[in-house]
């Protein structure tokens, strides 16, 4: 008997349930309990390191995926820390705002066509300290997926 089924390859539009979660096993993204995500491979939907796990993966197949620390949202980098004035934080967005500790802020690209976040992790009285990392950087992560489509 041979095996029909659509395998998953680097230009496939595939429709799967997944479960991403973190060091302390909370979940990040769970769809099992909601809608499938649709994604196409290789459009940076998911990091490429969680991609690279589906490439072969058919429909109807289940896997979970223990991905090391640092391989899904690479390694921590110091110099994605960066102290940025408050005067230039008042001059691109409102005056008023108040940056707190943990809080997230949305940065515009430079040609405004989409942005990046930072989290606040320190804040003086003539700047403020942004961590442009990936939250799930340098940190192991576990990826469990059920195949629904593959095109």
């Amino acid at each position: 008997m041979q095996d029909t089924a659509a395998r998953i390859d680097a230009a496939s539009f595939i429709t799967l349930h997944y479960r991403l979660s973190g060091p302390g096993g909370a979940d990040i993204v769970n769809t099992f309990s909601d809608k499938p995500a649709t994604l196409s491979m290789g459009t940076q939907e998911l990091a490429p390191a969680l991609q690279q796990r589906l490439i072969g993966m058919a429909e109807g197949e289940s896997a979970v995926f223990d991905v090391p620390p640092g391989e899904a949202y690479g390694e921590r980098q110091g110099e994605m820390q960066q102290w940025v004035a408050r005067s230039l934080l008042r001059t691109l967005g409102d005056p008023l705002e108040e940056y707190g500790i943990g809080d997230v802020v949305q940065f515009p690209t430079p040609n405004g066509q989409s942005s990046y976040a930072g989290v606040v992790r320190a804040a003086e009285t003539s700047r403020v300290l942004f961590d442009f990392n990936h939250p799930l950087a340098g940190q192991a992560v576990q990826f469990e997926v059920k195949i629904i489509g593959v095109l």
